[in-house]
C-alpha cells in the first residue's frame, strides 16, 4: 500500500494521532508526580514543580495562531513527535543520574512545551484531513484512543515501573520505562511520516499572514474580555476546580506514602492499576452519562447535580486517610467513586466553556477559556503540597472538602441559557 492510500484512509492516522496526543501530557500531569514520589521527593517540592509544568497549556494561545503561518499542521505534528520522543530519552537518561531533578525537570519542560503545540497542530489536522462528515464519524474514536492513551500512561507504564522496581533501583526502573515512551514515540512517528494526511488547505498561505493573525490575536482578547458577564465567568473558570487542583497532586502520594506518613503504603503497580484502570474507567463512564444527561434536558438544569458529583466524592480521601490501611478492594471502589463523580461533574465545567465562547472568534475564544482552564489547575496545585506537608492527610483532605464551597459560590454566580444544551 502507497503513501497516498494508507493517508487517505482516517482509520489509518486518527486513533494513533491521539493516543500519540495522551501520552505526554499524562507524563508531564500524572506520571511526573508519581515518578518524583517514588524517588523522595517531599509533596511540597513535587507539587510545586509539577503545577509549573501547566504553563505551555496556560500560555498556548499566545503562539497557536502562528503555527499554521509557519508551516503545516502535519509539519508541526511530526516535529513535535520527534522533539517529545527526545524529551522522554531525555528524562530516561538523566534519571540515573546525580543531576536527575534537574535534568528530568528540564527535559519534562520540553515535553510539556512539545505537547502543547502538538495539540494544536494535531486538532487542526483532524479538521483539515478530514471531511465534515468524517470528523462527526471519527470523534467518537479520537476520544476512545485518548483515553486509551490515558490507561497505557497512568496504568501499564506506571505499572511497569512498578514491576521493575522488584528487580531494579526505582530510578533505573524508571528510567527504562521512559525508554520505553521514548521507542513509542519514535516508532508513532515513523508510522505517521507515511499515513497522515496532507491537506492542501494546510499549506496555502497569503503574503502578510503574521501580521494578520497578530491582529486577530487581539481581537480575540479583546472579545473575551468584553463578553457580557466576564468576571463572574471568570471566577467559574479560575475556581470552579479549585478542590481538584489541589487534590490531584496529592492523591497519587497518599496512596504510596508510608503509613508512619498517613498514606496508604500501596505499590507503585497498585497505585497505576488503580488510577489507569478503575479510576479512568469511571471517569468515562461519568463523563458519558454527564453528556447525555445535558442532552436531555440541558446544562442549566443538571448544573447543581454535577457541581455536588465534582465536590461530594472528595470525600472519600477523608474516609481513607481515617480508615488507615484500607484493604485494595476499597481503595478502588472510593477511587472509582471519586472519579466517576468528577467525570460527571466536568461536563457542566467544559459545556460552559463552549457556552461562554459562542458568537464572534468563537474558536480563538474558547482556546482563552482552556488558558484560565489550566491557570485554574496551575495555580492551586503548586500549593497542594506544601499543604498537604503542612497538616497531615487527614487535614489536608479536610481542607479540600472544605474548598468545595468556593466551587459552589462562583457555581452560584453563572447565568446559563435554560435550553443550551438540549438535544433539538
Amino acid at each position: 500500500m502507497n503513501k497516498e492510500s494508507i493517508s487517505s484512509k482516517p482509520y489509518a492516522w486518527v486513533p494513533s494521532l491521539y493516543l500519540a496526543e495522551a501520552l505526554p501530557y499524562v507524563a508531564v500531569m500524572v506520571i511526573a508526580t508519581t515518578m518524583y514520589k517514588r524517588l523522595g521527593l517531599s509533596n511540597t517540592d513535587l507539587a510545586l514543580y509539577t503545577s509549573w509544568l501547566y504553563l505551555p497549556w496556560v500560555i498556548k494561545p499566545l503562539w497557536s495562531p502562528f503555527i499554521a503561518a509557519v508551516k503545516t499542521e502535519r509539519w508541526w505534528v511530526l516535529l513535535m513527535q520527534l522533539l517529545i520522543g527526545a524529551g522522554f530519552a531525555g528524562i530516561a537518561f538523566t534519571l540515573p543520574t546525580a543531576f536527575w531533578l534537574q535534568g528530568s525537570l528540564a527535559f519534562f519542560w520540553i515535553l510539556a512545551f512539545a505537547s502543547a503545540t502538538h495539540d494544536i497542530a494535531a486538532d487542526g489536522l483532524y479538521i483539515l484531513g478530514l471531511s465534515t462528515h468524517d470528523q462527526s464519524l471519527y470523534v467518537g474514536i479520537r476520544s476512545t484512543f485518548y483515553r486509551i492513551g490515558n490507561i497505557v500512561g497512568q496504568g501499564l507504564l506506571v505499572m511497569l515501573a512498578g514491576w521493575l522496581e522488584k528487580s531494579q533501583t526505582i530510578s533505573l526502573a524508571w528510567s527504562i520505562s521512559f525508554f520505553v515512551l521514548a521507542g513509542t514515540f519514535i516508532a508513532l512517528w515513523m508510522w505517521h511520516n507515511v499515513a497522515l494526511p496532507r491537506p492542501t488547505s494546510s499549506t496555502t498561505r497569503e503574503e502578510g499572514v503574521s501580521s494578520n493573525l497578530l491582529n486577530d490575536f487581539w481581537l480575540a482578547l479583546k472579545t473575551f474580555f468584553t463578553k457580557p458577564h466576564i468576571f463572574t465567568a471568570l471566577l467559574f473558570m479560575l475556581l470552579f476546580r479549585f478542590p481538584e487542583g489541589q487534590l490531584v497532586k496529592i492523591a497519587n502520594p497518599f496512596l504510596l506514602d508510608t503509613a508512619e506518613a498517613g498514606g496508604l503504603a500501596l505499590s507503585t503497580e497498585a497505585v497505576g492499576f488503580v488510577y489507569g484502570t478503575i479510576g479512568i474507567i469511571g471517569l468515562t463512564i461519568g463523563g458519558l452519562l454527564g453528556g447525555w444527561c445535558v442532552s436531555r434536558h440541558g446544562l442549566k438544569r443538571w448544573l447543581w447535580p454535577m457541581v455536588l458529583s465534582i465536590s461530594l466524592p472528595d470525600l472519600v480521601y477523608v474516609y481513607l486517610a481515617s480508615a488507615g490501611q484500607a484493604s485494595f478492594l476499597i481503595v478502588n471502589i472510593c477511587v472509582f467513586i471519586e472519579q466517576f463523580g468528577y467525570g460527571f461533574g466536568f461536563t457542566a465545567y467544559m459545556l460552559y466553556l463552549v457556552y461562554f465562547s459562542q458568537g464572534e472568534r468563537s474558536t480563538a475564544v474558547f482556546s482563552i477559556c482552556t488558558a484560565m482552564q489550566a491557570l485554574g489547575m496551575m495555580l492551586p496545585g503548586m500549593i497542594a503540597g506544601w499543604m498537604a506537608d503542612t497538616l497531615g492527610y487527614l487535614n489536608f483532605f479536610w481542607w479540600v472538602v472544605g474548598c468545595c464551597l468556593v466551587t459552589f459560590v462562583v457555581s452560584a454566580l453563572i447565568k446559563i441559557d435554560p435550553s443550551y444544551g438540549k438535544k433539538q
